[in-house]
């Protein structure tokens, strides 16, 4: 594969159980094209997805550039998502990253959708060809990725409670069996907390608004609350 300029056209299709993803976006470096990234059937270390174009064999037409092979996979060091492009040989060995989500989406088991965050344009290995960030107006991402911050594996908590609602100085959850650790979200999608789970919370320094509050159990399952923050 050649210094990627390549992936950047990335397209993602779903097929009936979402166990795809379709991505199109920078037609100015090379001419639209479809990618499919299959979901592979086992996960991560840490439960997140893995999606590959398919199938990995050397071939994947990548626009006028040649061939190439594309990746989406969790980065837990850096906690977010990331696009990768291989090194030429499907091994993936030392992949290209080409964007990265700012957002993080660490609760979300599947890729967060370019509507939650920024997809960002990593410009060390593109030079910029792609002309910026990916957005909903100049790319396409669908298939099995998140369209919320909480996405598709959250659970209502019915037998948890949150209060006070609306809240001043500190918000108290009871009921969440085995909780780990929460991620509060503003109503734009951006991670504006987190922390080890504590079942009294401080939320003093939260500008006035409405947030989600996302828990995540040992057993990876979560619970969100939405909340007022005066």
């Amino acid at each position: 594969m050649k210094k990627i300029y390549l992936l950047l056209t990335v397209m993602v299709a779903a097929n009936a159980f979402a166990q795809d993803i379709t991505f199109s976006g920078c037609p100015n470096l090379f001419e639209t094209s479809n990618y499919v990234f299959t979901k592979q059937s086992t996960p991560d270390a840490y439960g997140k997805g893995i999606y590959i174009t398919s199938p990995v064999t050397g071939d994947q037409p990548c626009g006028g550039l040649g061939t190439c092979e594309f990746k989406i996979q969790w980065n837990n060091t850096a906690s977010r998502w990331e696009f990768l492009a291989d090194e030429g040989d499907g091994t993936f060995a030392a992949p290209y990253l080409i964007y990265y989500n700012s957002t993080g989406s660490a609760s979300a088991a599947n890729p967060p959708s370019n509507s939650i965050g920024t997809w960002v344009e990593n410009t060390a290995i593109t030079n910029g060809d792609c002309g910026g960030n990916l957005t909903t107006s100049n790319s396409n991402l669908s298939g099995d990725v998140h369209t919320t911050t909480l996405g598709i594996n959250d659970i209502n908590s019915e037998k948890a409670l949150l209060f006070p609602n609306p809240v001043v100085d500190y918000i108290t959850v009871l009921g969440v069996a085995n909780a780990k650790d929460y991620q509060i979200y503003g109503m734009s999608g951006q991670l504006v907390k987190s922390s080890k789970f504590d079942t009294k919370i401080n939320v003093k320094d939260l500008q006035s608004g409405v947030y989600q509050l996302v828990i995540t159990t040992a057993d990876n399952k979560t619970h969100q609350f939405r909340f007022i923050k005066k």
